[in-house]
């Protein structure tokens, strides 16, 4: 297969057996069968195309900021769009495409003097995660700048989806249930002042490492917000703050974040959450909601 598969996806980066726990930020996870950083569209599909006459799974990852990748790794292929990462400005319009940096991208905002996009400057990530779950922080949602998204359907045609069609909700949108692929995204932002909008970075930045464990991996924020409440909150009223499993713990900083202290495993994480889950709904009656993905295939002797 591997030989078939260079020939007929000849060109495109592709890496055998490779660790994902490299590329995720929680620093788990175990080894895909294929993981592929194509260039542009037409090297999607063709990967695509190959996936579906060989029958080989295949899926799209980001910057995997807000996922946990299992132990026992992804079968088929994971598509990273890395190298799709080009940003362009027009007048007060940015558009960039789906791996694109989304702090280098703030940034670009920045330099151009546009305002609007300073929410998301301290968020990781890429574009295309970012429009896929609608990642905002501090009052701000890429729901509320996005224009429209171009997108790669199941069926490998092309369309431009505007801010309507893609149903944002809280940390969600229509692309997590129709398996379309972000390709680029379109921002309409507004002049602004570049000192301000600066020094508003700056102040949402240090914000962001005084509250947030930003020394260790984790997998960004856990929890949905619960109606009415603070997941963090909730979990530090639970008595679990700095509780660890294995080598993962609820950060002593918020205990909104679980970090990887001591070479901790996907599975740690997966025990710490459904533990968590647990006790804060015998503590408050709420029931938890993930925010952070898990994906991929336990280990086989677990």
């Amino acid at each position: 297969m591997k030989d078939k598969m260079r020939r007929e996806l000849e060109g495109i980066d592709i890496r055998f057996d490779e660790p994902l726990k490299d590329y995720t930020y929680t620093k788990v996870g175990g080894a895909v069968d294929y993981l592929v950083f194509p260039r542009n569209r037409y090297e999607i599909v063709r990967i695509i195309e190959f996936a579906k006459r060989e029958n080989i799974p295949w899926q799209v990852l980001g910057n995997s900021s807000n996922i946990i990748v299992r132990d026992g790794g992804i079968r088929g292929f994971v598509i990273r769009m890395d190298k799709l990462n080009s940003v362009t400005v027009s007048g007060y319009t940015i558009e960039a495409e789906a791996g694109a940096n989304l702090i280098e991208t703030t940034g670009i905002a920045l330099f151009h003097s546009l305002s609007g996009f300073e929410f998301a400057c301290g968020i990781p990530g890429s574009i295309g995660g970012a429009v896929y779950m609608n990642a905002g922080a501090y009052g701000g949602e890429i729901s509320h700048i996005l224009v429209s998204a171009q997108i790669l359907t199941p069926g490998g045609y092309v369309e431009t989806l505007d801010n309507r069609a893609l149903r944002f909700g809280y940390r969600s949108s229509i692309l997590q249930e129709n398996g379309a692929i972000v390709l680029s995204a379109k921002f309409a932002l507004k002049p602004g002042n570049h000192t301000v909008i600066e020094q508003e970075m700056g102040r949402l930045t240090h914000l962001r490492e005084l509250k947030q464990p930003l020394e260790h991996p984790s997998c960004g924020s856990v929890f949905k917000r619960p109606y009415g409440h603070f997941a963090g909150q909730l979990i530090m009223e639970a008595g679990l703050k700095g509780f660890r499993i294995g080598g993962v713990e609820v950060s002593e900083k918020h205990a909104g974040f679980m970090v990887n202290v001591a070479d901790g495993t996907a599975t740690d994480y997966e025990n710490l959450i459904a533990h968590v889950i647990e006790t804060v709904e015998k503590s408050s009656g709420i029931t938890l909601e993930r925010e952070v993905r898990i994906i991929g295939d336990p280990l086989a002797n677990l």
